[in-house]
Order: structure tokens, then sequence, then C-alpha cells
């Protein structure tokens, strides 16, 4: 409720998330909120800290400052990453928010890292922890804090599909697990004389680091080259697939230049027996539309496909019965014929999934598997096969 009261009151046009400036609005808002938020949680938890001497407060402090750091980051990720594109740059700097992500990240893993060292000093060399009420009290307000803070970063972040947004509701996520254990510890010092203060602090770096691992996977992955979303994958095949005379689509390609730069290229089967004047207008405005529907910038790439001659159609069949015995393809493409009088060719790709590792040798026992089946139906027919992967 207040996360919606706060977007409605500082970013105009809210629900047009598609605009880069409403885009980085929700950016900005995001950062602003999170330094607001951590710094007061950073000054809380000092406090109480330095009052009832516990590392394992002062250790989630700073963590609670490392965060307005990460905010920070995020604000100026957002500010790179809304650029135009130019020169050296000519599909935009929107990758620049996943960098930001990775930089939170090591961020969180520095904090993490640092703190084990502190605690296991602290188990050494054991400091009495003295409980008291009031403390203890702003300790689970904060712990509310960072839960609200969680669901705003997550709310903001879905809105606009925001991988460093994302990032920091899991990193504030963590962040209440660690203060539920220094508030759990610091109950139980008012019960036994025990040093488990050093202790609790070792548990909350580990819950840093392993947050810190995390947001490291999910900001690399699509740096790297994630697979893309399925459901996108699915709304581009069957987008295509209802306009007129596109009989089947392969070769789906996609690149992701930073959040609403993605790039997209297919191919598109038509019917040969069609004008290339007609094919063009249906590929031309497939292209314009999907592309505006989805937000994305697709190309289609045409391929002319026999439609009416018997032959081929049933040499197609044959081979669909033959691939239909290898469970790691996927589908084929690209399939011709080529020959004269008993004896032809069928040409074609075929696309394997992960399970099968392509290489050289991988192919041509591909290739003679294939033949042996095929020609148990059809002695006269050969396959040339070229295998393509799965790009999703």
């Amino acid at each position: 409720m207040i996360s919606e009261f706060l977007i409605r009151k500082f970013i105009k046009n809210s629900n047009d998330t598609r605009s880069k400036k409403v885009r980085s609005d929700y950016g900005y808002l995001g950062g602003i909120v999170g330094i607001v938020v951590n710094i007061f949680l950073f000054l809380i938890k000092l406090s109480v800290g330095l009052f009832v001497n516990s590392i394992a407060v002062i250790a989630d402090a700073v963590n609670n400052l490392s965060d307005v750091g990460a905010s920070m980051v995020t604000i100026f990720g957002f500010k790179l990453s809304s650029k135009p594109a130019d020169k050296e740059h000519p599909f935009g700097h929107g990758r620049i928010e996943y960098i930001s992500g990775l930089i939170v990240a090591f961020l969180v893993l520095m904090v993490g890292f640092e703190f084990i060292r502190t605690s296991i000093d602290r188990i050494k060399n054991p400091v009495p922890v003295q409980f008291a009420w009031v403390p203890f009290i702003l300790l689970l307000v904060s712990i509310l804090f960072k839960v609200w803070l969680s669901k705003f970063y997550k709310t903001v972040g879905d809105k606009i599909n925001s991988s460093a947004l994302k990032a920091s509701s899991v990193d504030s996520l963590s962040d209440v697990v660690s203060s539920s254990t220094v508030v759990i510890s610091l109950l139980i010092s008012k019960f036994t004389t025990l040093p488990i203060d050093g202790y609790i602090g070792v548990i909350v770096s580990l819950v840093i680091l392993y947050a810190g691992y995390n947001l490291i996977k999910d900001t690399l992955d699509p740096l790297l080259g994630v697979a893309p979303d399925e459901e996108l994958v699915k709304d581009i095949h069957k987008m295509l697939l209802a306009y007129e005379h596109i009989d089947g689509t392969h070769d789906l390609m996609v690149h992701n230049y930073g959040p609403g730069r993605i790039i997209a290229s297919i191919h598109a089967e038509i019917p040969e027996d069609i004008s290339v004047v007609k094919a063009h207008e249906v590929v031309d405005r497939a292209e314009k539309e999907i592309s505006a529907e989805l937000d994305i910038h697709l190309l289609i790439h045409m391929d002319p496909v026999t439609t009416k001659d018997e032959e081929i159609l049933s040499a197609k069949d044959e081979l669909m019965t033959v691939l239909d015995k290898f469970s790691f393809i996927n589908s084929f493409h690209d399939f011709r014929v080529v020959g004269e009088g008993d004896y032809k060719n069928l040409i074609f790709d075929v696309v394997v999934n992960h399970d099968f590792v392509i290489t050289k040798e991988s192919q041509l026992k591909l290739q003679q598997q294939i033949n042996m089946e095929l020609k148990k139906i059809q002695p006269n027919h050969n396959a040339i096969v070229t295998v393509d992967p799965s790009y999703y």
C-alpha cells in the first residue's frame, strides 16, 4: 500500500513502463528509498550495537551501510543505462544495469568476508553482551522496515523487470534473516553468559555471503547470455504463426542488450508459390506489429517451402517418421529434395536439445544413424544433415 502510494506520488505516468524515462524514474525511486531506509537502520543498529557491545549487531549495522552504497550504485546504473545509443554502443547502454547489480553483489560479499574475520576474532576473545529491552525492541522494528523494503524493491523490480532492483529485494530478504538471528542471539544473552555473540556473527556473515553469491549468479547470467524468457519465446512463435502465409518458424535467436533492449531474429516459412512482393509484405508487417506488441526489435528471414509437390511432401513425411526415433531432436527445417530419377538427397537441418554435444564426430555419427533408419523405409534416399543447437 505504501509502495503504491510512493509510486503514484513520485512517478508520472507510472503505468507506462515501456517509457525509458518512466523506467529510470522507477530506478531512481528505488535507489532513493533504499538510501533513506538503510541510513535510518544503520544508525539504529550501530547505536544498539555499541550500547550492548555486540559484534553481531554492529556487523548487521555495517551491512545496512553497504546497502546504502548498493542503492547509490543502483541509481548510478539507471542513470548510465538510460543513455541513448551512440557510435561506440549502437545497441545502447542497457547492460550497465546488470553491471550495477554485479557491483552490489560484490559489495555484499566484501561485507560478509570482513565480518567473518571480525566474528572469529570475537569467538577467540569473547566480550559480554549487555541485554536491554529498548535496544531489543529497536532491532525488532528494524526487521519490519527491512521486510517492507524487500517487498518495495520486488514491487518496483517486477513492474520494470529490473535485475538490479530484484537483486536488492533478495538482499533485503537475506538481511531480514540475519537481523532475526542477531535478535535471537541478543535475547539468549539475557539468560546465559555463554559467548554466543561471535558465533551468531559468523552465521550472519555466512547468510550475507550466500546472498552475495546468489546476486552474482543472477546478475552475471544476462551478461554471459542467459536463455531467453520462455514466455517471450512462445509469444514470438504463436504471434508469427497467426499471420496468413506463414506456415512454420525456426532458428529463433534472442539477444538481450539490457531491459527493454531485446533483439530477436527468426526464420519464417512461406509457401514458394506466392509472389516475393506478397511474402515481403507479410513478413514486413509481422516484424513491425510483433516488435511493437512485445517491445522488442524483431528481424524475420523468409524461407520458401514447398507445399504442393506430392513427392517432396511424401519424402518429408518419411523423414518425420525417422526423426521421431531420436528423442534429442526437437525439430527439423529447411527441408529440400535434390537429385534426378529414383536416387534423391534429402537435405535439412535438425535442432537438437542440450543433451546432444555437437562435435564434428557426433554430427557425422548422427547423419549415419538417420540414414540407417531412412533406408529401411526408402533405400534410394540419402540424408544430408546439418545440426543446429537450440538457443532457448
